[in-house]
């Protein structure tokens, strides 16, 4: 075995991921599990190359790493843009933290940034379930006739977005027009 030729089939590898990498921060802004997902899918689909899993994890957790370095790359800042953008389409932070999760961000990341969304709004899981009931149409935006047949429904519609009974119960029985002043003010 020639070590010269190991040894550029390991930068060729190197710099072809670092590539990789560059082009989908380019296009997206993932956290460290994204990135590290991409690429070994990419690896193993794409360039399929000699390497075991182990060598071409080490490498890709490198080149994460000088990402993070050079702060191209922040789980703390993606963390709390998701956490903000979540909360504006609507989501309670039960399903922010697990949406979160699933995403590989670190758990003290998490944290912070449901924190800093305690901080500065006042009820913000209410909020959310107000805007969810816009956006779906339901609870007290339906017809008056329809409200008692589809109140189960709306309940696991509101319970499947991770908000408690009682946050639902409050918001399913609001009366139409303190809904709508609400809507406006939100």
């Amino acid at each position: 075995m020639n070590p010269t030729a190991n040894k550029s089939d390991f930068k060729d590898l190197t710099t072809n991921l670092r590539d990789l990498a560059y082009s989908y921060l380019e296009k997206y802004s993932p956290s460290k599990q994204q990135l590290k997902v991409y690429l070994l899918k990419k690896y193993l689909t794409k360039i399929k190359g000699s390497k075991s899993k182990k060598e071409v994890t080490a490498i890709i957790d490198e080149i994460v790493l000088h990402l993070e370095k050079n702060k191209i790359l922040n789980d703390e800042m993606y963390s709390d843009s998701k956490a903000r953008m979540y909360l504006r389409r609507g989501y309670s932070l039960n399903k922010i933290n697990q949406t979160l999760r699933n995403k590989g961000v670190d758990n003290k990341f998490i944290t912070q940034s449901i924190n800093k969304i305690k901080e500065d709004q006042i009820e913000p899981d209410f909020v959310s379930a107000v805007k969810l009931c816009r956006r779906r149409r339901i609870g007290p935006l339906r017809p008056d006739a329809n409200r008692e047949i589809f109140y189960k429904k709306d309940m696991g519609i509101l319970a499947r977005g991770g908000f408690s009974f009682e946050l639902s119960k409050r918001v399913l029985d609001l009366e139409k027009g303190e809904f709508l002043k609400l809507i406006k003010i939100i």
